[in-house]
């Protein structure tokens, strides 16, 4: 059962599970002792902090989000020449990259759901004969998502909750730097090695 909801079609179970997961965070307000959370040093400020560039960045990115999805007729046309094959196939390397690229900035999620419709959006094919392109979507959107605190939702908690308990933490650029010296050569590699080839026979 599904419900349409401003053009979005949401699903019952959907709903039931947000509802429930709403009702649980209310009811450990209300059931936990304020000492314990006193005592493990608890505070909303963090996630204040995350909530507020977050939802800086999903009001911005709806526009970069639209042009993606205008397809062949956008402004992003070149970039499906770079993700294509002369022959029509996708280019996995590409879409590794620019799938990571993208959501190292732009946040991992929305970016793979993009990449996915970009790639055709069929999950039977992405998951059958399309297996690497769909790996190639996943982990550039899961691995390079920790390139940058805004990448991944948990990259910004863990600075905010260090810094209100003194812990100094890198600039953004400061940690660009240190998490792309470690991890892009370790993206180069995986980019060498014929990870599509295994999924696709496997």
């Amino acid at each position: 059962m599904t419900f349409d909801i401003y053009g979005t079609e949401v699903a019952l179970q959907n709903i039931l599970r947000d509802a429930a997961l709403v009702l649980i965070a209310l009811a450990s307000l209300w059931l936990t002792p304020n000492e314990r959370r006193a005592a493990n040093g608890f505070s909303w400020e963090p996630i204040r902090e995350v909530a507020k560039l977050f939802a800086g960045i999903f009001v911005t990115i709806i526009p970069v989000l639209a042009m993606l999805q205008a397809g062949r007729g956008g402004i992003f046309a070149p970039l499906l020449k770079v993700i294509t094959e002369p022959d029509g196939t996708p280019h996995e390397v590409a879409y590794f990259w620019l799938t990571g690229v993208l959501s190292a900035f732009l946040d991992n999620a929305p970016t793979y759901l993009v990449f996915f419709e970009l790639a055709g959006g069929d999950a039977a094919k992405l998951m059958g004969p399309l297996a690497g392109t769909m790996a190639a979507i996943s982990m550039g959107a899961v691995y390079m998502g920790a390139l940058t605190y805004i990448g991944n939702a948990p990259n910004f908690m863990v600075k905010a909750i260090a810094e209100e308990r003194g812990v100094r933490m890198p600039s953004f650029f400061g940690y660009l730097f240190w998490a792309a010296l470690i991890l892009v050569p370790l993206f180069v590699l995986l980019t060498l090695l014929p990870v599509a080839p295994i999924l696709k026979s496997s």
